[in-house]
């Protein structure tokens, strides 16, 4: 069963490190919780090949500095779309 998580761990950060995509669409593509994918990312990843984890810390602190604005993209859009769906302009 270690074994099973050490090579999850591995996935998990090589998919995060050559995509670039955030915590929530790892955990989304995987099938895994949000909270697996970032203890296994942050935590067990750097005991296990810790090159690996210092690219992921790079990408999930990149993650981290663009989410208030993806917050607002995301907000925009959902407005955006209420009006379309309303007729509204």
């Amino acid at each position: 069963m270690e074994h099973d998580i050490k090579e999850r761990c591995v996935i998990l950060g090589q998919y995060i490190a050559e995509t670039g995509e955030t915590v929530r669409a790892c955990a989304s593509k995987f099938g895994v919780s949000k909270s697996t994918v970032h203890k296994d990312v942050t935590e067990r990843l750097k005991n296990v090949h810790p090159t690996l984890h210092g690219q992921v810390c790079e990408v999930l602190n990149i993650n981290k500095a663009e989410r208030h604005i993806r917050g607002g993209i995301a907000t925009k859009n959902k407005y955006l779309h209420n009006k379309e769906k309303d007729g509204t302009k």
